[in-house]
């Protein structure tokens, strides 16, 4: 047993030995394959390397040109923009000319029509007979002869005028006269009513409820008139019958050429009419109009002629003093007599 276990130790170790030399083998053959492997890995990752690097330089150059090519596409752009204004600048240019052709056309073709007529009358001119010559010769005739009676005419119108001229002139002169002759009656009036005027305040004396206000003797209402009435009064009648012999005495001093005339003006206050008073009149104008109309026939009973004597109304319209106190009123109540031309 002994010596079969020292047989298998010693038939062992050639066996390990075997087994270690082929390991060992396949180890280096491993190395050589790694080291074989990584040589030509190096090699090809040089190779790679390189063509990147080369790859790197053709991207580079292509970026480039692709930016050159944008430049210049750029430029063609602007130089096609350019082109576009210039071509409808040159559009418009054209459309100019050929509306100036037109023109040009149509006034030649006017030149032409106007040859061809102006042809057309020469050629007509020429083909004028003997007799149409002798025609135009009496025509022409005919117009000298007119012209003379024109000119007659011209020479009786120019006479015309200056008699025209000479008639305004003593028109001119009639109207200087006429006006001087109205300012002559217009002073006889005057100093007519003057004299009217003096002779009724010698007559009537200094009063208060008469008084002259610029070319008009005032009688107050009161003094003729009760309240709301139109019956002149017994005092009214007196003061009227002076009025009445002082017209009369200066009517006849009046020139006869004088048209004149006695407006009797009745007024009366703003005051409302009362309720029995509105029984008789309808308003104050309607009051002031019958005062008026009754001075008149008064006057005309008179011996004033009636034709001389006018009547008028103007109720509470013209007020001689302003307020509303009870002298106020009494004096806007009140009959006015002026002497005037009609």
């Amino acid at each position: 047993m002994a010596r079969r276990r020292r047989g298998s130790e010693a038939n062992i170790w050639p066996g390990f030995v075997d087994g270690l030399s082929t390991l060992l083998l396949v180890l280096m053959f491993v190395l050589s394959i790694f080291v074989v492997a990584q040589f030509y890995l190096g090699e090809r990752l040089t190779s790679v390397k390189d063509e990147l690097a080369g790859k790197d330089a053709e991207l580079v150059r292509l970026t480039a040109r692709i930016n050159e090519l944008a430049r210049q596409l750029g430029l063609a752009e602007t130089a096609r923009d350019d082109l576009q204004a210039q071509i409808l600048a040159l559009q418009d240019t054209i459309e100019q000319k050929n509306a100036e052709l037109a023109t040009l056309g149509a006034a030649l073709a006017a030149s032409q029509s106007a040859v061809a007529a102006s042809v057309e009358e020469l050629e007509a001119e020429r083909a004028l007979t003997d007799d149409q010559k002798s025609q135009i010769a009496t025509l022409n005739a005919q117009l000298a002869a007119l012209r003379k009676q024109l000119q007659s005419l011209q020479e009786a119108l120019e006479a015309a005028e200056a008699k025209d001229k000479a008639q305004e002139a003593q028109i001119e002169n009639l109207s200087q006269r006429l006006n001087a002759a109205l300012a002559r009656k217009v002073q006889e009036l005057q100093e007519v009513r003057s004299r009217f005027f003096e002779a009724l305040r010698a007559a009537l004396g200094e009063r208060d409820d008469i008084k002259v206000v610029g070319d008009r003797f005032v009688f107050e209402s009161d003094i003729l008139f009760g309240s709301c009435s139109a019956v002149i009064g017994q005092g009214g009648q007196s003061d009227l019958n002076k009025l009445a012999d002082a017209l009369i005495d200066i009517q006849d001093d009046i020139p006869t050429e004088v048209n004149w005339v006695l407006r009797v003006d009745g007024h009366a206050d703003a005051a409302p009419l009362g309720p029995n008073c509105r029984a008789i009149f309808d308003s104050n104008l309607e009051l002031s109009a019958q005062r008026a109309i009754s001075v008149v026939n008064y006057l005309t009973e008179r011996g004033v002629p009636a034709r001389r004597l006018m009547a008028t109304g103007s109720g509470s319209t013209a007020p001689l003093v302003a307020g509303g106190s009870a002298s106020a009123l009494a004096q806007n109540r009140r009959i006015e007599f002026k002497l005037t031309e009609r």
